[in-house]
């Protein structure tokens, strides 16, 4: 048995595959009542094999090509973190993160739009539902508040009635948040203006650099210590944008992901006392292809990655049920296969940590997904 193989075989073990897990554990994780849970989504699509390179897997090096994350931080025999995720590297030794790999929402096609509206709406299309999963989890649960720092309200937590609210900082001059949202796919595919346009306005129409500056790190840190608090929120989201990577992907790459790293370094000190009793899950719409583009980046792809961080968290080992990146196993050829329906990770989150019901959750938060199975022994007893 090769190197690779038994690597393969040892995920499979740590979480179990997909398609032998059929049941939640039945037991809420103890003092659920006072438990946390931020989501950040990664708006673009994060392309997970330069988060997670894996560098043992034989196929890697020639579709990357000089694309290749160079001297990763290597945590197990075949993955390794890249080098911007060091505060990250020293969290999965702490085992307090552990990284999914090859998941992705339902949807399977490639709009960055559709695939987030079925990210957020916790369906199976991209209008499958009006409000969100967030939002439905709020209704479900006997108590608590949710807040989402972002400029206008999510999808992912409408419909949570009155106890869902959002905030951002002031704008220093009147720019309409929704406009910005719009006007940030133009400028997305040019690396060079879409720095720019981020730094003058994507976050808020605040400088990104410089004092004052609230990018991601600042974002997190904001809902985290929000959440700390005895009366806090239970449920948080934090957005970013910026992750669609068609060019010269290294660069652009090695700044957001510098962020990343610092806003999950953020969240934890924004905790604080809470840090044992929080999740944080990390998601993106899906992935990127596998193979470098023309221009030095990646196109849009299929399966992607997640994170589940925080004290609450079984981590310090690789999640998920790796596909391979041989021809044969790509999704059509181009992309990593997504093995892992995030819904399943989501609901997971929903039923041990914050600890519904299965019965609600199946009912109300995610209908039609009493198929999927959950993760296995992630979460720290």
């Amino acid at each position: 048995m090769s190197a690779l193989e038994r690597q393969r075989r040892g995920l499979l073990a740590a979480l179990g595959a997909s398609a032998l897990l059929t049941l939640f554990p039945r037991v809420a994780a103890a003092g659920a009542g006072d438990t946390r849970l931020l989501l950040v989504l990664l708006r673009g699509g994060l392309d997970g094999l330069h988060l997670l390179p894996p560098y043992a897997e034989p196929a890697y090096a020639g579709l990357r090509r000089d694309g290749a994350v160079a001297d990763p931080i290597r945590v197990d025999g075949l993955f390794g973190l890249h080098p911007a995720m060091r505060q990250s590297a020293a969290m999965y030794r702490a085992g307090q993160l552990l990284p999914l790999v090859a998941v992705a929402p339902p949807y399977r096609q490639r709009s960055h739009f559709d695939a987030q509206d079925c990210l957020e709406n916790g369906t199976a299309t991209p209008n499958g539902a009006r409000d969100g999963w967030l939002g439905r989890c709020v209704r479900a649960m006997s108590g608590g508040q949710a807040l989402a720092v972002a400029a206008v309200m999510p999808l992912a937590l409408r419909g949570g009635s009155d106890r869902v609210s959002n905030w951002w900082p002031p704008l220093p001059r009147p720019v309409d948040p929704q406009l910005l949202q719009q006007l940030q796919p133009l400028y997305a595919a040019d690396p060079r203006l879409s720095e720019t346009f981020e730094r003058s306005a994507g976050s808020g129409g605040m400088p990104r650099d410089g004092k004052g500056a609230f990018a991601l790190p600042e974002a997190m840190r904001v809902a985290a210590q929000r959440m700390s608090a005895a009366d806090g929120p239970r449920i948080g989201f934090v957005e970013d944008s910026g992750w669609d990577s068609h060019r010269n992907q290294a660069p652009q790459l090695q700044r957001k992901l510098a962020e990343l790293d610092q806003g999950l370094a953020a969240a934890r000190e924004g905790f604080g006392a809470a840090w044992p009793r929080t999740v944080v899950v990390v998601v993106t719409e899906f992935g990127r292809t596998a193979a470098l583009n023309g221009t030095d980046g990646t196109d849009h792809g299929t399966g992607g990655m997640a994170l589940l961080c925080g004290g609450a968290v079984r981590g310090g080992r690789i999640g998920g049920d790796w596909p391979g990146l041989g021809p044969s196993q790509l999704n059509e050829g181009r992309d990593l296969r997504a093995t892992t329906d995030l819904r399943a990770v989501f609901k997971s989150v929903l039923v041990e940590h914050l600890g519904l019901a299965d019965a609600a959750v199946e009912r109300s938060v995610f209908p039609d997904s009493r198929g999927l199975p959950p993760l296995r022994d992630w979460l720290r007893a």
